[in-house]
């Protein structure tokens, strides 16, 4: 199950409806080892584009430098879905790199009335795709 702050859950959603009509993406570290989300990081797309998403490899290295230097993991790693339901597609499990990472996909269809809002999150380990609960909490 992955259980994140009312913040949090805000500001993810925010940054996708932001972005919105290009897929938006981001990362919410937490201290190592605790699997606590804790730190918004929003990231810039780089492909610009509405139906995927890229982390620019720069931004990338120097998060990963960041969080090392932090002592922190990625715990949420999130993007959109502009048109299409809150699932992650061949191309999302191919990214998925991190196996203990919450994997949060929001799908921003509703604002084009191409469909309703979602906030769903899931496990992807090895290509296997299990989706979790999502519970938003006041405080930790």
């Amino acid at each position: 199950m992955l259980t994140l702050t009312q913040d949090l859950y805000d500001r993810i959603v925010a940054h996708a409806r932001q972005d919105h009509p290009d897929e938006a993406c981001g990362v919410v570290a937490g201290p190592a080892g605790t699997g606590r989300p804790e730190r918004f990081i929003p990231m810039l797309n780089a492909a610009r584009s509405p139906t995927f998403y890229e982390f620019d490899s720069k931004d990338l290295l120097r998060l990963y430098r960041e969080l090392d230097d932090r002592d922190e993991d990625p715990v949420i790693v999130y993007h959109s879905h502009t048109a299409t339901e809150a699932y992650p597609s061949r191309t999302d499990v191919t990214y998925a790199n991190e196996p203990e990472a919450h994997y949060v996909v929001v799908s921003t269809a509703d604002k084009d009335g191409l469909g309703e809002f979602q906030f769903r999150s899931y496990r992807i380990v090895d290509g296997v795709i299990t989706e979790e609960e999502v519970q938003v909490v006041e405080a930790y």
